[in-house]
C-alpha cells in the first residue's frame, strides 16, 4: 500500500505547464500510441476504459455536470488544471484557480464549455 501512496504523491507533485499537460494527454487521443512514434503504451481497450473513467469520474462530484456542459472526457486537479480529451482529434489543457466548492476550476470549466459549444466538438 505504501508503494501506491508514494507513486500517487509523486504524481501529484509534478510541475507541468498547460502545454505539458495537453501533450501528455495525447496518448488518450491516439488509442494508446505515443504520437509521432509507433510505440503502443496502452492498448485500445485500456485507452477506451481510461477515457470512460475520466468521463464518469474525472471531476469528483461534478462529473455529470462537466459531461453535460463540456461533453468530453477529462480530469481536473486540485491545482486548478483540467485536461480534456476528444478521442481521435485533440487534447486540451486549461489552468485557472479559483476552484468551485466541488474542487474544480471555475474558469477552466467555463472555457472548455465555450470551446466545445462554439466549435461543435462535444462527443455528444
Amino acid at each position: 500500500m505504501y508503494e501506491v501512496l508514494d507513486l500517487y504523491f509523486y504524481m501529484c507533485s509534478l510541475s507541468m505547464t498547460c502545454r505539458d499537460l495537453a501533450m501528455a494527454g495525447r496518448i488518450f487521443v491516439h488509442h494508446g500510441i505515443i504520437p509521432g512514434t509507433d510505440i503502443q503504451m496502452l492498448t485500445s481497450s485500456q485507452t477506451k476504459r481510461l477515457n470512460a473513467l475520466m468521463q464518469t469520474c474525472g471531476f469528483y462530484d461534478e462529473a455529470g455536470e462537466f459531461t453535460f456542459r463540456v461533453g468530453l472526457p477529462g480530469k481536473s486537479g486540485v491545482g486548478g488544471g483540467i485536461l480534456a480529451i476528444h478521442p481521435q482529434q485533440y487534447s486540451v489543457a486549461v489552468w485557472s484557480p479559483p476552484l468551485n466548492p466541488k474542487g474544480n476550476s471555475v474558469r477552466g470549466m467555463q472555457t472548455l464549455e465555450l470551446l466545445t459549444t462554439y466549435s461543435g466538438s462535444s462527443i455528444f
